[in-house]
């Protein structure tokens, strides 16, 4: 963890001193415990980039810092989680943003507004393509490195077996992989999830919503299937590319990142009209959040948004997790008459860390 920070931090003094034509700058400061920063008064905001498992914990006690906050997706790693940093921020009245910068990309507000506007009439199915959901921890024990605080590293969670997977160092080859395991991510249902659910919430206009059913694949589905109270059906389908498919009574449109399909073939550049529906405009995530904060505003990815976009990845992994259909209340974020599911809403933590 030293080493990271200190490589880091080099990088970073780097980067400054070439841009402003000096051999040297050292403004970078590093810390091992993130509370240290929360507890600066010249500190205005915060960039949450840890794993999963460490989200909440972090954005609930920035908020109370009074910090404005821009966090990864996906927001929570349990459903009541979300619930609490949208609770938090809110009370603090923190402007919060949640990293899920395709809301801010035009491929996918082009989308977004084709649907909202009829352009292929009634909206009957979405298929999303992302990866599949986490497995439980199973990764052999191996000897830790001097210089990572496993303690730390694990945080709110239990005590797990350290595996170089989980945290690699700078010379290894790899992506993280704490996401596979659903003690600290939520597989691909949530990492990638967390962008192409969204883009389907956003469509349907569901910021502040959900389903209200979802149905794990059986005999009677080929897939995870998510049920809204409008109709509209939701698959989660196996994942070449990331990316949604949205079919509608007069035609379909699928989106991924820098490419957008449509039948019919002319309606990618089909020109919203000024007296159609649009929705929030932005050519710049991380400018949105600057803006939001000077005024005061909601982002566009606002913290509630992020919590049901979760929130939709979450009761996906719970469903595949007990393996039959599950009815969910959108309104009190909670399954109906079933208390084995809702036990899976939330996790225990540390009592440290139970904020």
């Amino acid at each position: 963890m030293a080493q990271n920070c200190s490589f880091f931090a080099g990088q970073v003094n780097k980067y400054y001193a070439d841009n402003a034509g000096k051999t040297k700058y050292a403004g970078c400061s590093t810390y091992a415990d993130f509370r240290e920063i929360l507890g600066r008064k010249d500190i205005d905001a915060v960039v949450i980039a840890v794993p999963d498992h460490w989200h909440s914990v972090c954005a609930i006690l920035a908020a109370r810092a009074g910090k404005d906050i821009y966090c990864e997706k996906p927001l929570s790693l349990t459903i009541k989680e979300g619930r609490a940093m949208v609770t938090e921020s809110r009370k603090y009245q923190r402007v919060f943003q949640t990293g899920s910068m395709q809301r801010s990309w035009p491929e996918f507000r082009q989308a977004v507004e084709l649907v909202r506007n009829g352009y292929i009439g009634d909206l009957q199915t979405i298929k999303v393509n992302v990866g599949p959901p986490p497995v439980a921890y199973n990764l052999a024990a191996e000897t830790m490195p001097d210089t990572l605080n496993w303690e730390f590293w694990l945080g709110p969670n239990s005590q797990q077996a350290y595996n170089h997977a989980l945290a690699p160092g700078l010379t290894d080859d790899f992506w993280a992989k704490w996401r596979n395991y659903k003690e600290f991510g939520g597989g691909g249902m949530t990492d990638w999830g967390a962008h192409m659910f969204d883009i389907a919430q956003w469509a349907m206009d569901m910021d502040g919503s959900g389903p209200v059913m979802v149905t794990p694949p059986d005999k009677d589905h080929q897939f995870l299937t998510y049920q809204y109270a409008s109709g509209i059906t939701m698959t989660h389908e196996p994942a070449d590319t990331q990316g949604v498919t949205f079919t509608g009574s007069k035609g379909s449109i699928h989106v991924m990142r820098r490419k957008l399909e449509t039948t019919p073939e002319g309606l990618k550049d089909k020109v919203i009209g000024a007296n159609e529906k649009h929705v929030y405009l932005s050519e710049n995530h991380y400018k949105d959040f600057l803006q939001a904060m000077r005024n005061r505003t909601k982002p566009v990815a606002d913290v509630e948004i992020g919590h049901r976009t979760a929130t939709v990845c979450n009761i996906g992994n719970i469903a595949y997790d007990l393996k039959r259909p599950l009815h969910w209340n959108p309104e009190k974020e909670e399954f109906i008459n079933d208390d084995e599911a809702n036990k899976l809403t939330g996790r225990e933590m540390k009592k440290e860390w139970v904020v």
